[in-house]
């Protein structure tokens, strides 16, 4: 298969949990209906475009100190309120809106967090002004193509590694706030730039592009 249909084929799986009894997925989705889902049609797949790639930096920042499967269950709450699928609306927001966001119960109401995702929309529209790609920027990390990793168990698998340290200071160096490195490694695990499903989870394979 060439790269864009596997990559097609991969991210309409519908019956990935289906897959195998014998193989074991990442013991880090346990058994949360949603959080398996997420894990076997979402986590690791390759991301390349720039208004996706900043909603899912962001998530993972709103994820900073708390579970996955926290913001998860909020995500969808979190972008609708946020506009993250429409930076240039989120960069625009006034204190009112923050304000109103703040009374969101659907969502994460951690004023800083807020505040660093409208700023960082600031900073994603300055770059596209300015014709610069985030998708390059960001995958420059990893020269521009999936690296797969070899984990036998999740216990070896990295929260930091020298590609999200550098992905951090690059991101700090732009202007974006909260991007720190696991912030940064987290994100680059999820949108496919690093394949760290174990070795024994069906999804390592299916991922290899």
């Amino acid at each position: 298969l060439q790269v864009a249909e596997r990559f097609e084929e991969v991210a309409n799986l519908e019956h990935v949990g289906d897959l195998t009894c014998s193989m074991a997925r990442c013991i880090w989705c346990g058994t949360d209906p949603q959080y398996v889902a997420y894990h076997d049609t979402e986590w690791g797949v390759p991301v390349r475009d720039d208004t996706s790639l900043f909603a899912k930096l962001m998530l993972d920042a709103f994820q900073s100190g708390l579970s996955w499967l926290v913001v998860l269950r909020k995500r969808d709450a979190i972008t609708h309120r946020l506009r993250l699928d429409e930076p240039h609306r989120l960069a625009n927001f006034t204190r009112r809106q923050i304000e109103a966001a703040m009374r969101d119960a659907g969502i994460i109401r951690n004023r800083a967090k807020i505040e660093a995702a409208v700023h960082n929309a600031r900073v994603l529209c300055d770059m596209r002004a300015s014709g610069r790609s985030f998708s390059e920027l960001l995958w420059s990390h990893v020269d521009g193509v999936q690296r797969i990793n070899r984990w036998p168990g999740d216990a070896q698998v990295p929260s930091t590694t020298p590609q999200g340290n550098a992905l951090s200071r690059t991101l700090k160096a732009e202007g974006f706030k909260w991007t720190g490195p696991t912030v940064c490694y987290a994100f680059m695990q999820a949108v496919g730039m690093v394949n760290d499903h174990v070795i024994d989870c069906p999804r390592w394979r299916a991922l290899q592009f």
